[in-house]
């Protein structure tokens, strides 16, 4: 459990350091060196034996490779998509939730038929496939100064300020978006850590649980095609009431499933999770992209990733701690619905945030184009009025 632990931490820890490379570097390196990283890190653990190895082949060096990996796949988008990027974000994250109802069925084969090591071994032609696609992101060359150092090989170091890029929290509809993310997220993951085992202790084994999956990943599939879809059509930053009405509903699912002592209405309440569970993903690039730009959106995505991963590993161990001491998840899930609700409340205000900081700057671009034609009229003023008493002097000559 530690093992699987650290390497989810692991992945958004090292977004931040991410987005630095990518911003460095170049989507295509990163994603490339990322997949080969994550393959060496996952055909090690296949060789290993014993559990204290695996905390740095899968836990740390398979988790940094899929991290390097994944950053840049919300990254490039942006490059090549601008009034369909909702809907081309829910294509590409819409693919985790294929193999998200896929995947476990897949594993539990392997696993009985050739046992764990060698299902690792299977795994790794997945990473191998990754690392082939990282070469399909080109680069694009904002002028011909830059495709001529390309082509001579000259890499010149960026300036520090560029390399830690701290100036988008100086935004301060972004600012509000960085903290108020990570606040929802308290509770956000614990029903997908703990929901198996609430489903145990309440049913015993007569049910599948395994539908619950099934059910949260074909929903949450559905809703980032669909959501993606909506927020083409919602301007600006109107974009982050998706995600309040995620939270809200995510929050208020979290609260119902102590609630359903029937089976069907778990399935029910896993299908609604499922779905806004897509829209909350899905549109995190577009809002990022709203929010402080395409130059700025690499370490923007990466500093949201790495605040991310505080909740994410902090939640769920508080929800088990809470079950051992009460010995029902009851109060834990009552618990973790109050996070989103609360997160949701503070992401309300990015909008009118981000529409006085849009007007601000307009009036300073008015203020100084003003200034500039105050300038030019007074010199050309003074220039005319030199020139006249010339023109008198020559006359009288």
């Amino acid at each position: 459990a530690w093992v699987s632990s650290l390497s989810m931490g692991m992945i958004f820890f090292c977004s931040p350091i991410v987005s630095i490379f990518t911003d460095l570097f170049g989507c295509r390196k990163v994603a490339v060196i990322g997949a080969a990283v994550g393959f060496a890190g996952l055909l090690s653990s296949s060789f290993v034996s014993t559990i204290e190895p695996l905390y740095f082949t899968y836990g740390i060096l398979f988790a940094c490779g899929c991290s390097f990996a994944y950053q840049p796949s919300l990254v490039v988008l942006g490059y090549y998509f601008k009034k369909r990027l909702g809907l081309v974000n829910g294509i590409v994250t819409a693919g985790s939730s294929l193999f998200t109802v896929s995947l476990p069925f897949l594993l539990r084969v392997l696993i009985d038929s050739v046992g764990l090591y060698n299902t690792l071994r299977v795994l790794c032609i997945l990473m191998f496939i990754l690392f082939l696609a990282g070469f399909t992101y080109k680069p694009l060359v904002s002028n011909a100064k830059e495709k001529e150092e390309g082509k001579k090989g000259k890499f010149r170091f960026a300036p520090e300020k560029k390399i830690f890029n701290f100036s988008v929290f100086k935004v301060t509809s972004y600012r509000i978006w960085a903290f108020g993310i990570p606040a929802a997220l308290f509770g956000y993951f614990v029903p997908y850590v703990h929901l198996m085992k609430h489903v145990k202790d309440r049913f015993g084994d007569s049910v599948p649980e395994e539908v619950l999956l099934l059910c949260l990943g074909i929903t949450s599939g559905i809703g980032r095609l669909i959501f993606g879809r909506v927020a083409d059509y919602i301007p600006g930053a109107k974009k982050v009431y998706l995600q309040v009405t995620s939270f809200f509903f995510i929050g208020l699912m979290s609260m119902m499933i102590p609630l359903c002592h029937v089976f069907g209405g778990l399935i029910a309440v896993c299908l609604f999770m499922g779905l806004f569970d897509g829209c909350f993903i899905c549109i995190m690039a577009p809002i990022a992209f709203e929010l402080v730009g395409a130059q700025d959106v690499s370490q923007a995505i990466g500093f949201l990733l790495g605040l991310m991963s505080i909740p994410m590993t902090v939640g769920p161990p508080i929800a088990g701690l809470l079950r051992d001491h009460l010995g029902t998840y009851d109060v834990a899930f009552y618990l973790a619905g109050v996070p989103p609700l609360i997160g949701g409340a503070i992401l309300c205000f990015i909008p009118w945030v981000h529409e006085r900081q849009k007007l601000k700057e307009r009036a300073k671009t008015v203020d100084g184009e003003t200034t500039e034609k105050m300038l030019e009229n007074e010199s050309t003023f003074v220039s005319d009025t030199a020139e006249k008493p010339l023109k008198k002097i020559e006359s009288g000559f």
